[in-house]
């Protein structure tokens, strides 16, 4: 399972944080920084909202554990609202009102917009998943469709040429949908090829490994269950350092869209 903030009472020491927010340009959240929120719907679940329209976000990313019985029957989303949800741990029963699919780790469901997800915790244990919501963006002539997978079924694509660094492609290169969910994993000592500067967005959650990640051309460590935010055009590149697992992300972005004026 990914990292809890169980934190009760007084730490040992000064209180200390690496979180760092610079709205509206990038963020870092550190998994030990984490507080629970109250979201309508969700019922024994723990949720962190992370990215927001408060942080500058296009989205909104949540990172929930879905403890016995846990469950959102209301429905998530809304008219106009596409969304994502992958299965970092456990087993999570994930429905659209018609048909309803197991999903195991690594296991993903999109929903394109204005069709509710229906979540419920597949098992006993807690079941963690990360959970993605935007508003959709039409394009006359195309239209998105239901997408149900597991990464570990697919062949992942070599990150611009390079061998230790790995792609998962989560939907269709297709215009009908306005953005994708990937994964993208450093072996120690990988890196990207320059540092990244563009106009789409991420909402990055850290799977597993340790790194150095460049956010606006800043330096900064990173570890499995951080929370990165990058608007667009911040200057974005990582570093895997760890020693024994690569440094691995989910992360969503937006694409196949002209901008607005």
């Amino acid at each position: 399972m990914g990292y809890k903030n169980n934190q009760t009472g007084y730490l040992d020491g000064l209180l200390s944080s690496r979180a760092v927010i610079k709205k509206n340009n990038y963020a870092l959240i550190p998994h030990d920084g984490l507080v629970n929120n109250v979201i309508p719907g969700f019922e024994n679940c723990s949720c962190s909202i992370l990215g927001s329209k408060q942080l500058g976000a296009n989205f909104v990313d949540y990172i929930i554990t879905m403890h016995k019985d846990g469950k959102n029957a209301r429905g998530f989303g809304g008219e106009g609202v596409e969304t994502i949800v992958y299965v970092i741990d456990g087993t999570l029963k994930v429905s659209d009102g018609n048909e309803t699919h197991e999903l195991k780790k690594g296991g993903y469901a999109y929903l394109p917009a204005s069709t509710l997800m229906y979540l419920e915790n597949g098992q006993a244990e807690d079941t963690e998943i990360f959970l993605y919501k935007k508003r959709y963006q039409p394009l006359e002539g195309y239209e998105a469709h239901k997408v149900v997978g597991n990464v570990n079924d697919m062949e992942p694509i070599e990150y611009e040429g390079m061998k230790d660094v790995l792609l998962w492609d989560f939907l269709p290169k297709d215009l009908g949908f306005d953005m994708n969910f990937h994964i993208l994993s450093f072996e120690p000592g990988a890196s990207h090829g320059y540092i990244e500067t563009h106009y789409q967005e991420h909402g990055a959650y850290l799977l597993s490994g340790q790194g150095m990640y460049n956010l606006d051309n800043e330096w900064m460590p990173v570890e499995k269950g951080d929370y990165i935010f990058m608007s667009s055009y911040v200057q974005q590149a990582a570093y895997a350092v760890g020693r024994d697992e690569p440094l691995m992300y989910v992360y969503s972005k937006d694409c196949n869209r002209d901008p607005e004026i």
